[in-house]
């Protein structure tokens, strides 16, 4: 068996952003791999033992106080410490530099892993003080891992430290998708009959989600919005003063509403314009759903999913116009659409399940503690 020590600023159940959901994954699907995963996060909800998740362990420490959306607690070293003396690999999920001081203050000389799963994009003064630690840790660790080819190309930092970077990709598990009641598909189609663009994701500033609503002015088709955030308010502003009548905003739903949303969709839309947005795990529930993808180039995974004239549309970031032409034609074209999904759900099955994810990981992890 292989024990494995994930650490992360934010984690199950005060968090279910894309890298807490890329940590489940790989800690349910390891189960399989004869790896025991324990993901050590900070939390205002703190246990302060180890307490068993599923098929997994976590361990909350109570989160002292924050600055610039990086939790810190001082208590938590000698908590680190001494679970990473129990593991065999400890792994980081970056960007978290609270993670980069708790890894050399325990004194970490186990084998390491790093996933990057972003580049660090709106604080960059912070960034600038930060940058010294972060590139020392990042030079400590053994490997580091980015989720797309793109990313590693695109990023001045894996650039910096490419002679141990390797690309996993992020992957879904299908099972936790296909339990989908009749009844509840049948709530959606009523509601929806006719087809229906799908957006799903947090209302974050990088999200784009102000283009999709200023290229949605003056159409017909129905435009459905899962989630919520912190810029709701404005966004629902915003339509308005537009005019906008045919985005539904339905606010954050239960997994199987999303699921049956998914299944009754004519395309997924990813309108995220910033490199805040390292990947998209939404485009990825959209291609295991067959649908047709719409996203933007920023030079991140989301073009590693989204092939343009392949798996759909790919569009210049920031533009409503370009969005706008290209919703038109996935709408006015259902027969290109069900091409495009069905490459998409190929291209799926090939990279981007669970199963390749933790196969991959699994051998990262043998392959380190053989020092190979």
């Amino acid at each position: 068996m292989i024990k494995v020590l994930h650490c992360y600023k934010t984690y199950y159940p005060d968090s279910f952003g894309g890298i807490e959901q890329v940590i489940y994954q790989l800690s349910e699907g390891g189960v399989a791999a004869d790896i025991r995963s324990t993901v050590f996060t900070l939390s205002p909800n703190p246990t302060d033992k180890i307490e068993k998740l599923d098929h997994h362990y976590a361990y909350r420490t109570k989160c002292q106080f924050d600055i610039a959306s990086t939790p810190f607690s001082w208590s938590a070293v000698k908590q680190f410490k001494k679970l990473a003396e129990d593991a065999d690999i400890v792994h980081y999920h970056f960007p978290y530099p609270f993670m980069d001081m708790l890894h050399f203050l325990a004194g970490i000389n186990k084998p390491t892993v790093l996933s990057y799963h972003s580049d660090i994009v709106k604080q960059k003064f912070l960034l600038k003080l930060y940058s010294p630690l972060m590139h020392r840790f990042l030079g400590s660790v053994d490997k580091i891992v980015a989720a797309s080819p793109n990313y590693v190309q695109s990023s001045p930092i894996l650039q910096r430290h490419q002679n141990k970077v390797a690309v996993i990709p992020y992957g879904l598990d299908k099972k936790f998708y296909e339990n989908v009641s009749q009844s509840t598909i049948g709530k959606w189609q009523e509601k929806f009959p006719d087809g229906f663009f799908l957006f799903i994701g947090a209302f974050r500033y990088y999200k784009g989600l102000h283009i999709l609503i200023e290229a949605a002015r003056d159409s017909a088709y129905p435009i459905v919005i899962v989630g919520s955030g912190p810029i709701e308010k404005e966004l629902k502003q915003q339509a308005a003063s537009l005019g906008v009548n045919n985005i539904h905003f339905l606010g954050a739903l239960a997994n199987e509403d999303k699921s049956a949303l998914l299944a009754l969709s004519t395309c997924l839309v990813f309108p995220s314009h910033l490199r805040s947005e390292a990947f998209g795990i939404s485009l990825l529930e959209g291609a295991l759903y067959s649908k047709p993808l719409i996203s933007s180039e920023i030079g991140t995974g989301t073009t590693y999913i989204n092939i343009e004239g392949e798996t759909g549309v790919v569009i210049p970031p920031s533009d409503a116009k370009a969005l706008r032409k290209a919703m038109d034609f996935i709408w006015d074209n259902p027969r290109v659409a069900q091409q495009y999904g069905e490459a998409a759900r190929a291209r799926f099955d090939s990279l981007f399940t669970a199963e390749a994810m933790v196969e991959q990981y699994a051998s990262l992890y043998r392959s380190l503690l053989q020092g190979s």
